[in-house]
């Protein structure tokens, strides 16, 4: 296995052992891949997905950022739609940098709180 997948997998586990979505407060996951970036909002406790976005809709003119950005606005909005309000943030893995971080802070300015 490549060095920094492994790395961010041993990083995985590490967040995944402290970050657990409930009912009242699930959790947000980012996936990220080389093109697109998607969104998830989990309850872990039953073990279901209550709402997802992802950058596959989204116009293939705007930047990884950009679309990034507009997925935090469609994950905080089917977020509303499913009534969550409040989410636990796991960022995967990742750092908290430039796509995962435009997200976050496009789904908190639409309403998310975390």
């Amino acid at each position: 296995m490549d060095k920094k997948i492994a790395r961010r997998l041993k990083i995985k586990a590490t967040i995944r052992t402290k970050v657990s979505g409930t009912a009242e407060q699930p959790r947000l996951t980012v996936f990220r891949s080389n093109c697109q970036i998607y969104a998830q909002i989990i309850d872990d406790v039953k073990g279901v997905t209550l709402a997802s976005a992802s950058s596959l809709g989204v116009k293939d003119k705007m930047t990884k950022t950009e679309k990034a950005k507009q997925v935090g606005k469609m994950i905080a909005a089917a977020a509303q739609a499913a009534g969550v309000q409040q989410v636990v943030f796991d960022r995967n893995g990742y750092l908290y940098h430039g796509r995962v971080q435009s997200l976050a802070d496009a789904a908190r300015e639409a309403g998310l709180k975390f």
